[in-house]
């Protein structure tokens, strides 16, 4: 998660969509079925996480050898799974140089069903703050939490939507570059977008250590600038996990990840985290490693989300537009 907040964002008030909001008010008792729990299970996450965060990323820090590591991983991964690649790019990396330095998104798709033309986005940032030069002992900033927990659970969602083929609507899986820069991969992949196309934006950040209001719960930002929430708060009824709204409101977290520069957009775009980040001890910290980490946590918030955002994938029900105030 970026440290400062790098945008600031006017109030606005978005018209003219192309899609309807839409809500269903079926009764939806939750069960959490077999096939979730044996493609979304605790050694996936384990994988690639403890690959993401292992010293040989260095730190995946923008412009460095190390994060060219992580980007072929993830690329790895997307092909194994089975995505293709976005848009006209010939591959899955979205290129792009700001700064003096040559960036990359990596960006997987997975076509919808019935509604191919109507996307969701599924993100979370794979850059971190590298290594401290001519420090003594661990130098190395492993970003286990921040964010090689997020970009886990994109990967696992992939999987996951990959093997059901539940999904009417295109997923656009995202792992963006310089967030920890300021926003710099999700600012510019906005640049190139038709906003009223994009359904949702599902960002994840920071989902490996147990939040302040206990097991199986999670935080969304922005809670109250669209119906995203409720809508995932209907799906997650009679799972046994559920979603509140950011109980950090003065430190402004709707603005300080990807979603933000998808949400200055009008896209209802919001991010998911457990982090008690009042209190965490290894938020940009060298200690940010694997072992700090709670796997069955961020197991059980990946599944989560898989269910909570099942009716936005399949097409039943699509969320307000973001307001920003």
């Amino acid at each position: 998660m970026k440290k400062i907040i790098a945008i600031i964002l006017l109030p606005v008030l978005f018209y003219g969509c192309k899609v309807k909001e839409t809500t269903s008010t079926t009764e939806n008792k939750t069960e959490i079925s077999p096939e979730l729990i044996s493609i979304i299970n605790t050694e996936l996450i384990t994988k690639h996480i403890t690959t993401l965060a292992s010293d040989e990323m260095e730190g995946r820090k923008s412009g460095t050898e190390g994060i060219e590591k992580a980007a072929k991983y993830i690329e790895g991964e997307f092909e194994r799974i089975g995505l293709t690649s976005y848009s006209n790019l010939p591959k899955f990396r979205q290129n792009f140089r700001t700064k003096g330095l040559d960036l990359f998104n990596v960006i997987g798709v997975l076509e919808g069903n019935s509604r191919k033309d109507e996307y969701v986005v599924f993100s979370g940032h794979y850059d971190h703050l590298g290594v401290i030069k001519n420090g003594e002992g661990d130098n190395i900033y492993n970003g286990a939490d921040d964010d090689a927990s997020g970009i886990s659970a994109v990967l696992a969602l992939a999987e996951y939507f990959k093997k059901t083929g539940k999904n009417e609507r295109t997923i656009i899986f995202i792992a963006f570059t310089g967030e920890e820069m300021g926003l710099l991969g999700s600012n510019y992949f906005g640049k190139g977008i038709d906003a009223s196309k994009f359904i949702a934006g599902i960002n994840i950040e920071m989902i490996g250590k147990e939040s302040k209001f206990g097991p199986k719960t999670a935080w969304l930002t922005g809670f109250k600038r669209s119906t995203f929430g409720t809508i995932v708060q209907k799906n997650l009824e009679g799972s046994g996990y559920k979603l509140y709204p950011d109980p950090y409101k003065r430190l402004q977290l709707f603005y300080r990840s990807d979603n933000a520069s998808l949400a200055e957009l009008g896209i209802p775009a919001h991010t998911f985290s457990t982090g008690p980040i009042d209190t965490d001890e290894h938020y940009h910290k060298v200690s940010d490693e694997v072992s700090t980490l709670n796997m069955v946590t961020i197991t059980e918030t990946v599944r989560a989300i898989a269910i909570g955002t099942q009716s936005i994938i399949d097409g039943t029900d699509t969320p307000s537009r973001v307001t920003l105030k």
